[in-house]
């Protein structure tokens, strides 16, 4: 008899159909614009946090493969604590920009990392395509994002009036298309729509899966060294192919 197979499912929370797929296809749109953008100027950059990237170091030292032998890897290890990656994927190229990694991931870290973003190119228009996390609609976003552009407005107040009001106020800010650095969103639920988690999961393979960590910073030196190896021997554009259909399930 074959094994039952089963796997998790995580249904959207928006109840209405309609909003959702306008949510989905722009995304779909940014990423299908995204490297005619590029050639004039604008960024496309997926952007999200891994979190609770923990510093393993393994007891033995790793026997690697032989012939007629597979790779040995200690199973023990000590804990040297964790750290968080915020990482950005230029769509048109696939090339990671700008990562940020640190022991927090705070509202101001997010707004800080997308400062230093921005900064790679201080004059381009910026789109980050992100999703609905509280920090990524933050008080602090939307005046990193003011200033970047150069809006003297006032912003009002967060809980109270104005532009940082509430979450839905600030969204709308942050994702208005007048602005030289705005925002998309995913919706609720629909990570698999943010090209830099399969970045995360190559990322994940390839490195934090089969390396050993003395401390929090050889972990952070690491994963800057698979950035740039990354970046330099494999980086190109994914091939994203959804549209924005409805998915048949």
């Amino acid at each position: 008899m074959k094994p039952h197979l089963s796997r998790y499912w995580l249904n959207t929370r928006e109840k209405d159909p309609e909003v959702f797929q306008q949510g989905v296809a722009c995304v779909c749109d940014t990423y299908a614009a995204a490297r005619e953008n590029r050639e004039v100027g604008i960024h496309t950059v997926s952007t999200d946090e891994m979190t609770g990237i923990q510093a393993l170091e393994r007891i033995a030292p790793t026997k690697p493969a032989r012939p007629g032998q597979v790779e040995k890897r200690e199973f023990e290890y000590k804990r040297h604590g964790t750290q968080t990656l915020i990482a950005n994927l230029e769509v048109a190229t696939g090339e990671i920009v700008m990562p940020t990694i640190g022991p927090t991931r705070t509202e101001m870290d997010f707004a800080q990392h997308v400062a230093r973003t921005i900064a790679t190119d201080p004059d381009a228009e910026w789109i980050f395509v992100v999703d609905q996390l509280n920090t990524h609609l933050s008080e602090t976003l939307v005046q990193v994002v003011a200033a970047e552009c150069a809006i003297d407005d006032a912003l009002g107040i967060k809980g109270k009036h104005g532009i940082l009001q509430s979450m839905a106020t600030r969204r709308v800010f942050l994702t208005d298309p007048a602005h030289r650095v705005r925002f998309v969103y995913v919706p609720k639920h629909s990570s698999w729509l943010n090209q830099i988690e399969i970045w995360f999961s190559i990322l994940m393979r390839r490195l934090l899966k089969r390396a050993s960590f003395s401390s929090t910073d050889d972990l952070r030196e690491q994963i800057l060294a698979f950035v740039r190896y990354f970046n330099h021997t494999m980086a190109k554009p994914f091939k994203w192919t959804y549209t924005g259909r409805p998915l048949q399930v």
